[in-house]
């Protein structure tokens, strides 16, 4: 008898340690291409878990999926814009910031951010400076500066790049740059201001070839357009392919000086999650610098983590926009949330901007 019981207690114990094994597992809801396979293998064998990933290609996919009650995800990747409304959603749950001891390492001007003060949901992981990039050799040719706005909506430099211009198919993005240009704080803008960025829109747009939020990284690395308004991230790509494929040019991505907008993609933990202490140890373990800095390699992405710097590629320790000095990311600023009645306006006038010639 005795013996069965030590059988049965044997065959117990062997059962309940073969079901550990799997419900060690993190799952993350994340961006595409995000995450190199190496970060995902270097935080496994360090948590001693196993990582499964699922995909969404914007924040709306992802805002929607949650809101309808999908179940199953520890964490998820946000972008500053959309936090608010899950916070008010209860998406998310908060932070415990005694698991994040890497919090020290993210650099002050990206702490205790409008959309989620204190950091109480949120911890950012990735930015994208909304800006321009270029053909550096043409511009050369043409004498024209790309550090200011005029190089999107001046008609006198325009002249020269008719036909070589595009622009992000984004109402949000194309007025906060036309405020911008005109010297007005996109998240202060009044109605007037409003007119103001759409009648320079509206002179601006004859000379551009297109609204473009996916062809311009390609157009732009083969050499079709010259100059585009769009994210640092998408301009660092193009300029990998053009020097990966040898063109005799090269694309450049500078910060512009009259201010720009700065995208934030934040690392956040779902209400629903199962495995909270997992998603607070991915989140400390991409505070590191060394591993931070292996997402700026990746994709070319600014970086929070003040001790990734260090860790950053040669050539990219010394990139304007990707590693900026504290003066230069002073002029960037996270846009706020807009109010229905803000939206709506911004609706009808960029219906403006599209039927105009």
């Amino acid at each position: 008898m005795k013996k069965l019981q030590k059988l049965m207690l044997a065959l117990g114990l062997s059962t309940s340690l073969a079901y550990a094994g799997p419900n060690d597992v993190l799952h993350i809801y994340n961006w595409s291409g995000s995450l190199s396979d190496n970060i995902v293998k270097q935080f496994e064998q360090s948590c001693g878990c196993k990582v499964v990933q699922d995909y969404y290609g914007d924040n709306e996919e992802m805002l929607a999926k949650l809101a309808a009650g999908a179940k199953g995800y520890d964490m998820v990747f946000p972008s500053s814009f959309v936090v608010q409304a899950m916070t008010k959603q209860k998406l998310l749950q908060p932070l415990d910031h005694r698991q994040i001891p890497n919090l020290k390492n993210v650099a002050p001007a990206y702490l205790s951010p409008s959309y989620d003060p204190g950091n109480r949901y949120t911890i950012p992981t990735v930015l994208s400076l909304t800006s321009v990039g270029y053909n550096v050799e043409k511009l050369q040719q043409l004498g024209i500066d790309p550090t200011s706005w005029s190089v999107i909506f001046d008609p006198k430099v325009l002249q020269k790049l008719k036909g070589k211009v595009t622009v992000l198919d984004s109402s949000r993005e194309v007025f906060a740059a036309a405020l911008f240009y005109l010297g007005k704080d996109p998240n202060k803008a009044t109605e007037a201001d409003m007119r103001a960025a759409r009648d320079v829109i509206k002179r601006a747009k004859p000379y551009w070839a297109a609204f473009s939020n996916a062809s311009y990284l390609k157009q732009l690395a083969i050499g079709n357009i010259w100059v585009a308004l769009g994210y640092s991230t998408e301009f660092f790509q193009a300029s990998e392919d053009a020097r990966l494929s040898k063109r005799r040019f090269h694309i450049g991505n500078v910060s512009q000086r009259e201010g720009n907008e700065l995208g934030v993609d934040t690392m956040a933990i779902t209400a629903s999650a199962k495995r909270p202490d997992l998603a607070h140890q991915f989140i400390n373990f991409m505070l590191d610098g060394k591993h931070a800095a292996q997402l700026t390699n990746l994709n070319g992405a600014t970086n929070p983590v003040s001790t990734a710097g260090a860790f950053f590629r040669a050539d990219l320790k010394a990139h304007p926009v990707i590693n900026p000095t504290p003066e230069q990311a002073g002029k960037w600023t996270v846009l706020r949330e807009l109010t229905p009645a803000e939206r709506r306006v911004l609706a009808r006038m960029w219906t403006e901007v599209k039927v105009s010639r």
